[in-house]
């Protein structure tokens, strides 16, 4: 079953009393009334209570029930049926939900699912500026989708922070598990941008097209909704840029290091090549060597071994390879 959040008349800017579902299209018909009712996952029953109250398209209530809808900005007779995708960042991943809107006149109808934050602060500063609300729906209808892309905002500076974050270890050696936040962090913020891109057609739409429910003095507004939303898609392709020059620096440093331990290994190889090529070939059974017999063979031999070390490691070292 699903959740009234609130459901209110105001006139004149201000809120007149919290009223049920059954008397709200009474209250929507009332001269310079409307009802600004907020539920949160109906059940089919709900929505029908609604749509007896307010005569809503069959279409826009299968819609609203089923929810996993594009964004979108419709009409159906009398009212404008708008749909908007919501973010929320839940232990560092975006979870994602979705809002309805029913805008038509005398009526404001939200529907939510999924994850969002909060419409309570929407309606609390609503009331607080009686002068916006006076406006009627179209006002409440831009609170909504602002407040609704302000959050995209949200999300993405608290991801920023991580990012950055990320950004001042670049030059560390990079672990598994670094790798796979960079990974998990960059396909979040295109998980972001997936629900936030269509938002700017949405926005656009409002502004431009006559739509019941949205005074043509107001239309322009949408245009600022509009501008936060590039905004924040901006803010996105940046940071899933930092992300990649964060992990192909990680990767380049990374094959530095290799690159520098493998030169280590190879310089220590060579020397040690020495000394084992000159035993082995002293360790071959051989009856007739003639240094076998020598007094100072052993020492002659020893010491030719370590010039030959000593002169290798110098070089090596001169080298940057030791």
């Amino acid at each position: 079953m699903g959740r009234v959040v609130a459901a209110s008349a105001y006139s004149g800017g201000r809120k007149i009393k919290d009223i049920s579902i059954e008397e709200s299209g009474a209250w929507a018909a009332r001269a310079e009334h409307f009802v600004w009712i907020g539920i949160e996952a109906p059940s089919e029953a709900e929505l029908r209570q609604l749509q007896k109250q307010f005569s809503l398209h069959e279409l826009a209530l299968e819609d609203a029930l089923k929810a996993h809808q594009r964004p979108k900005v419709e009409t159906y007779g009398d009212t404008t049926f708008l749909v908007l995708r919501t973010a929320f960042l839940i232990d560092g991943h975006v979870s994602l939900g979705e809002t309805e809107m029913f805008v038509g006149s005398g009526y404001v109808i939200t529907v939510r699912h999924g994850a969002s934050a909060p419409y309570a602060r929407v309606r609390q500063c609503a009331e607080a500026t009686p002068k916006q609300l006076s406006h009627g729906e179209d006002y409440v209808v831009y609170a909504l989708v602002d407040f609704i892309v302000d959050n995209y905002l949200l999300v993405v500076e608290r991801l920023a922070d991580e990012v950055e974050a990320l950004e001042e270890h670049v030059l560390e050696p990079i672990d598994e598990a670094r790798v796979a936040r960079i990974y998990e962090l960059r396909r979040e913020l295109q998980k972001l941008r997936l629900v936030a891109a269509p938002a700017v057609d949405v926005c656009r739409r409002l502004e431009h097209t006559e739509l019941p429910g949205i005074d043509s003095e107001f239309r322009p507004y949408f245009r600022d909704v509009g501008d936060h939303v590039n905004r924040a898609l901006e803010q996105i392709d940046a940071l899933r840029e930092m992300l990649g020059f964060a992990f192909e620096a990680g990767l380049l440093m990374e094959s530095s290091r290799q690159g520098a331990i493998g030169r280590r290994l190879t310089g220590w190889a060579a020397i040690l090549a020495v000394p084992t090529a000159i035993a082995g070939v002293y360790g071959m059974n051989f009856e007739f060597m003639p240094e076998l017999h020598w007094r100072y063979g052993y020492f002659a031999v020893l010491a030719v071994i370590a010039a030959a070390c000593f002169y290798l490691f110098l070089r090596f070292r001169r080298a940057g390879w030791i």
